[in-house]
This record gives C-alpha cells, sequence and structure tokens, in this order.
C-alpha cells in the first residue's frame, strides 16, 4: 500500500508540474492533477476487461489446437 500511495503522490506531482509549466496557473495544474488520474482509472479497468478477453481467446484457440493435435496423433 505504501508503494501504491507513494506512485499516487508522484503522479499527481508530474501531472501539476507540467501543466502548470505549460499553462503557468495553479488551478489548472490541479484541476488536470486531480482529473487526469481518475480518467486513467476508469480507462484501465477497461483496457484490463479487453486485455483479459483476448488472453482468454488465445487460451481458448490453444486448447482447441492441442486437441485437434491429440486427435490426430
Amino acid at each position: 500500500m505504501k508503494k501504491t500511495i507513494s506512485f499516487a503522490i508522484l503522479h499527481f506531482s508530474v501531472a501539476f508540474t507540467i501543466t502548470y509549466l505549460l499553462t503557468g496557473s495553479i488551478i489548472i495544474g490541479g484541476t488536470i492533477a486531480l482529473l487526469e488520474p481518475a480518467v486513467n482509472t476508469v480507462v484501465f479497468y477497461f483496457h484490463d476487461k479487453v486485455w483479459k478477453n483476448i488472453e482468454l481467446k488465445k487460451m481458448q484457440q490453444t486448447e482447441i489446437t492441442t486437441k485437434s493435435i491429440q486427435l490426430v496423433s
């Protein structure tokens, strides 16, 4: 948990600093630093679902191929 919290702080700091340097606005920097991780969390959820689906299909295809080879042998 400590590692996760330290990464969250690091992520916030980087997002804030880059946005602040680009805009010169503390308000915009803070908003982006809070908004970006929230959006990334939602995007990651869907990315993970798609990725798991791809892995499941690969696993099923491997099982089908293995069974086909066993039947031929």
